[in-house]
């Protein structure tokens, strides 16, 4: 089924079909050449306004250009037909009128169960259009209706769309109606948790295969208010999203919001009831499914085909979060989504020992490394080249976690027999000695960067959670010409779009054979998913901007609508409850005073890497940063 939502086929006063935004020619690209017409009567019982209709879209559709082979209208009068013509038809048209008086036959006719499978076009003029939604929004329209308590504004429609329109924008956006204002005292306040679409006669809604696009100049209507989401003559797309563990990690309810913004349907899937979710969350989804389990694949598989089918077609699945990455791939792949990566390439991402190929396919240097599953033998000759010390790490891992760094053959021998049942999951690398820095950006669809940023992290996460340190790292400026060079290539190299990513690299401390110079970048790994913790917000505070709308903004339209502001320096400490510090809470917060943006309690899933308590600082220089760092964790 094609389906042309409308206010009406023609601009106002015209009585033919608009060529406006490419209505005509669309329409007529799917129609047969001498297609069947059926109208739907929106008065079944009013046969001087049924008759007048019949005859007025006849002359318009023939003055369009379209000649049917016939044009029939359901009405009262041949309803008992329903069926034989709605099986004949090649075009069914919803006729224009009062929505509840439609509403009432289309169901009296069964029209939805008769359209299951219709493999024809439908179009919606005005109330036509309105009925088509799953859940139907029947604002008041005649005298009376926006007074009485009785009158319902909700009603179940055809099914074939969740989209909402108030159609004849110019029209209707100043009409008062019983002493309202239809939009401010009407329309706005049923907004609230709901989304409607406003445009001239000229635009109109088409959803195909599953997708749905407004062809011009159009608003949204939401949460009380209204903005503008096109032009004439340009397109808005709807986007299906659906968001895999979005109450985790907490602030990742922000990317929900900034999609939500930008009229995508969001998709919640959780294994938390839907009261728990935080409250924040439950306003930016447009649907939840509850899953009892979120490892539990056919639970997860069920919930997706669910959205699918009350949706339409599923365009983004993600949850942003290294740790479901194989998971999100795998749906992807069973739902053709192709806006992220799927199965057949998410081992290069996940992978350390796969990561390599493609570093070395960029020409990007990166530290030597051997799997364990080669055997205790191949290592110790592995370590006569690089040297002690080296890194054990798992080679499918996510942070610090069962990192080792050993520093004798003793310890590597001891180290082997210790994991003598899980050995063959790790890989060995030379230790390289250097700057830890991080890459952090957002890539469009045609690889480029919408959003870039740098994080220095002065001591490693290993030495952190080993030693049991205080966090301490800070969010740059600007990203240094050579760090943001390596770190395109690296995207390139490993085919990476439409992703936020966060790809850490070593600045080297001295010249290395085969790596490179001091001050030189050598890649490390790649991780497909934000930093961790606060870091989006420092990126929002260094930068003066909003990460979450950006990605938001990729997701919707490819590109990055939001701007930038003042540029700072944004330092970040974890503080220890196991510690004891000189200068109490309270100075912290006298002695910075509103340059501190953020403190707050660190889940106890991330305090391992990133402490227990956390207090982050926007200062304006450089040498600011040691002083901070000091003065907080003295």
């Amino acid at each position: 089924m094609t389906l042309f939502l409308t206010g009406s086929p023609t601009r106002y006063g015209e009585d033919h079909f608009t060529s406006d935004n490419g209505f005509l020619d669309r329409v007529k690209a799917e129609l047969p050449e001498r297609p069947f017409t059926l109208l739907v009567s929106a008065a079944p019982d009013d046969m001087a306004f049924t008759g007048s209709v019949l005859k007025g879209m006849t002359d318009c559709i023939l003055r369009s250009g379209i000649t049917p082979s016939e044009i029939v209208m359901l009405d009262r009068r041949n309803a008992s037909e329903a069926q034989d013509l709605v099986r004949k038809a090649d075009w069914v048209v919803l006729c224009g009128g009062h929505v509840p008086t439609q509403n009432r036959f289309i169901h009296e006719i069964g029209l939805k169960d008769l359209l299951k499978g219709f493999d024809g076009v439908v179009m919606g003029c005005s109330a036509g259009s309105m009925n088509c939604a799953d859940m139907v929004y029947s604002h008041p329209e005649l005298p009376g209706e926006a007074v009485d308590p009785g009158y319902k504004r909700w009603l179940r429609g055809l099914g074939l769309t969740d989209i909402n329109l108030i159609p004849h924008y110019h029209q209707v956006r100043n009409v008062v109606l019983d002493g309202k204002r239809l939009f401010e005292d009407v329309i706005y306040p049923d907004s609230h948790r709901h989304r409607f679409y406003t445009f001239p006669d000229g635009g109109f809604v088409l959803v195909k295969d599953g997708r749905s696009t407004l062809f011009g100049e159009a608003w949204e209507i939401t949460g009380g208010g209204m903005r503008k989401v096109t032009e004439e003559n340009k397109t808005y797309n709807f986007v299906n999203l659906v968001f895999i563990s979005p109450h985790f990690p907490e602030s990742y309810w922000q990317f929900c919001a900034g999609a939500k913004r930008n009229g995508v349907n969001v998709l919640g899937i959780a294994d938390t009831p839907w009261e728990n979710l935080p409250w924040q969350l439950r306003e930016n989804l447009t649907d939840y499914y509850k899953v009892n389990n979120l490892e539990d694949y056919s639970e997860m598989y069920r919930a997706v085909a669910w959205f699918a089918h009350k949706y339409g077609k599923i365009d983004w699945i993600e949850s942003n979060n290294e740790y479901w990455l194989e998971q999100d791939a795998r749906l992807r792949t069973d739902f053709n989504v192709t806006t992220g990566i799927k199965t057949d390439r998410v081992a290069a991402i996940k992978n350390k020992s796969e990561m390599k190929k493609y570093y070395r396919k960029g020409g990007i240097p990166t530290a030597r490394q051997i799997k364990c599953s080669e055997g205790l033998d191949a290592v110790k000759a592995f370590v006569g080249k690089t040297g002690l010390p080296i890194i054990a790490k798992p080679d499918n891992g996510v942070g610090a976690t069962g990192t080792f760094k050993i520093n004798s053959t003793e310890e590597l021998e001891g180290w082997f027999k210790d994991h003598q049942d899980n050995y063959q999951l790790f890989v060995i690398e030379e230790f390289i000695t250097g700057l830890l820095v991080s890459y952090d950006a957002i890539f469009n669809d045609k690889m480029e960067p919408v959003f870039e940023n740098n994080s220095v992290f002065p001591t490693p996460v290993m030495d952190i959670v080993h030693g049991n340190l205080d966090t301490c790292y800070w969010t740059n400026k600007v990203v240094p010409e050579k760090l943001a060079s390596i770190g395109r290539r690296t995207v390139k190299a490993f085919g990476i779009t439409n992703r936020f990513v966060h790809l850490e690299y070593f600045q080297l401390d001295r010249d290395r054979e085969g790596l490179g110079k001091k001050g030189d970048y050598v890649g490390l790994e790649v991780n497909m998913r934000p930093p961790g913790g606060f870091t989006p917000d420092m990126m929002n505070y260094a930068h003066s901007t909003d990460v979450f709308q950006i990605w938001a903004d990729m997701v919707a339209f490819g590109e990055r609508r939001k701007g930038f502001g003042e540029q700072y320096y944004c330092a970040y400490v974890g503080r220890r409850d196991t510690h004891t510090y000189k200068h109490s809470h309270q100075e912290v917060i006298e002695r910075y005073g509103d340059r501190i943006t953020l403190c707050a309690r660190m889940s106890a899933a991330l305090a391992d890497d990133l402490g227990d308590r956390v207090y982050i600082a926007r200062l304006p220089e450089r040498q600011d940063i040691d002083d901070y760092f000091r003065y907080l964790t003295e």
